[in-house]
């Protein structure tokens, strides 16, 4: 077997390391100067008022996401509402067909042989009043 050679770092490879200390160090001076001007109170000011803003841009889009859902509830509301309406119609227009007086006098001769009585049949009965009591 063969003896593996290491090689030392190459010149590159310690300038790539070295410029990665650098942002590392800048990048945490970076976020110290950013710490430090959140503690001014204009800063924490306009903070408070991002957060409340974001909030409420949060509660707009979830106000009108049930908004449509509500909507899209209403709409298929109304539609059985009006297929409940047309079915109604249908049943009052079926129940004046079929108590019809015309109807009714046909299924009364069909079925019990009923006729209606001609003028010699018919008996006035004269209304009683009530006798007075004395």
């Amino acid at each position: 077997m063969g003896a593996v050679a290491i090689e030392q770092p190459t010149k590159t490879v310690r300038l790539n390391k070295e410029r990665m200390r650098e942002g590392v160090a800048s990048a945490v001076r970076v976020s110290r100067v950013v710490f430090d001007t959140t503690r001014e109170p204009r800063v924490l000011v306009s903070l408070v008022l991002v957060m409340v803003l974001t909030m409420s841009a949060i509660g707009v889009v979830i106000s009108a996401h049930e908004n449509r859902e509500l909507f899209n509830t209403l709409s298929s509301l109304q539609g059985q509402r009006d297929a409940y309406q047309r079915e109604w119609s249908q049943l009052l227009l079926e129940q004046s067909a079929l108590s019809a007086h015309g109807r009714v006098e046909k299924l009364a001769a069909e079925r019990f042989n009923m006729v209606v009585p001609g003028r010699q049949d018919i008996v006035l009965v004269p209304l009683m009043t009530p006798v007075a009591a004395n």
